[in-house]
Order: C-alpha cells, then sequence, then structure tokens
C-alpha cells in the first residue's frame, strides 16, 4: 500500500474549518474549506516529506487535537467519541504550520517553492494559488482562518520550527511576542485552565 495523508491531511483540515469556520453559506465554506486544505497540504508535504515519514506517523498517530482544541477554545467533551475519532489524526505542527501559512501568503509562497524537487510533486501537478494569491472572495470566506490574532496561540506552537526548516529567520520583533505569548500561556496555568499535554 503506497504511503497516503489523507487520513491525516482530511482531519486537520475539519479542525481548521471547525475552529475558524467562514461563517458565510456554502460557496464561502467550500472556499474556506479549500483554502484550509491547501495549507494543511503543504504543511504536511513539509513535515513527512518521505514515504518513511508517512509510513512511520500511519504508523504511531500524528497525535491529536487535543492541546489544539483546549488553545482554541473548542475542547471536546470527555474522551473521544465514535463521532470524534477523526480527532485523534489532527496533526498539532501540521495545524500550526498551515495557519502560519493561512496567515502571511509570502510565507505560503516559499512553502510551496519549497516543494518543487519534493517527491510528493513527482507525477502529480498540483497548484496552490487559493493559499497563495487569494482573491477577494478567498480572503472574505476565510477572514477567521487567516486572521493573525485569533489563531496566534496555535501558530505560535510551532512557528519557529517552520522557520527553520525553510531557512527563514522570524521577523523583526516577532521572538518578543512570541516569549509575551508564552507568558500569557504561563499565567494561564497559574491560574488553573491546565492544558493537555503535547
Amino acid at each position: 500500500m503506497p504511503a497516503d495523508l489523507s487520513p491525516l491531511i482530511a482531519a486537520t483540515t475539519q479542525w481548521l474549518i471547525r475552529a475558524y469556520p467562514s461563517g458565510g453559506g456554502p460557496l464561502s465554506s467550500a472556499l474556506a474549506e479549500a483554502q484550509a486544505r491547501q495549507a494543511v497540504t503543504v504543511a504536511a508535504w513539509l513535515r513527512y516529506p518521505t514515504p518513511m515519514d508517512i509510513e512511520l506517523v500511519n504508523v504511531t498517530g500524528p497525535g491529536g487535537s487535543a492541546r489544539l482544541d483546549w488553545l482554541a477554545g473548542a475542547e471536546a467533551p470527555g474522551p473521544y467519541g465514535t463521532d470524534d475519532a477523526w480527532r485523534t489524526w489532527v496533526d498539532e505542527v501540521v495545524a500550526s504550520w498551515a495557519v502560519c501559512l493561512l496567515s502571511a501568503p509570502e510565507l505560503a509562497t516559499t512553502a510551496v517553492a519549497s516543494l518543487a524537487d519534493s517527491w510528493h510533486l513527482h507525477g502529480t501537478p498540483v497548484e496552490f494559488r487559493r493559499l497563495t494569491e487569494p482573491d477577494e472572495n478567498d480572503r472574505r470566506a476565510a477572514a477567521l482562518l487567516r486572521h493573525p490574532d485569533l489563531h496566534a496561540s496555535v501558530a505560535e506552537l510551532h512557528r519557529r520550527q517552520l522557520l527553520d526548516h525553510l531557512d527563514l529567520d522570524p521577523a523583526p520583533g516577532q521572538e518578543q511576542e512570541q516569549e509575551q505569548g508564552r507568558e500569557q500561556e504561563r499565567g494561564q496555568l497559574i491560574q488553573g485552565s491546565e492544558p493537555p499535554s503535547g
């Protein structure tokens, strides 16, 4: 059986569009989902660049959405039930990288360019225009998905790892903002709102 990231990509896309819904009609929802799926696909291909990487994550599992649910204020009630089984296939790092890409088209363009020689693209022409060059309809449909303030806590989980992967340096002042975010999270922990372990 060929290595396949489909369950991980589908589940992580589902988490994003539930956590940051379009709020519009069917067309807006479809546009938002298309952008989320493109971002998740790029992030997943960056994180799992070879068939061996994919086989390993399919055996060990990507970790699930527990900490993401807590950060986004959308924690699933109790243990995962049958209807929530898809959440076990959510990849926290992929979700974090995806929202980084959605909130910065220039970064998304760099990420897509880095995949030019990727094994994932061998014999498979793929375009990510809605991710890298969103038009006004795309931006309107994915306003929450693309708003950096709304998903900052998720993005900052693994932003530095993404930048390192792409050989990029943080923007001026970004490291200070990241530290402020970590301080805020520590403050929440002190108040007794402890997140699930990641």
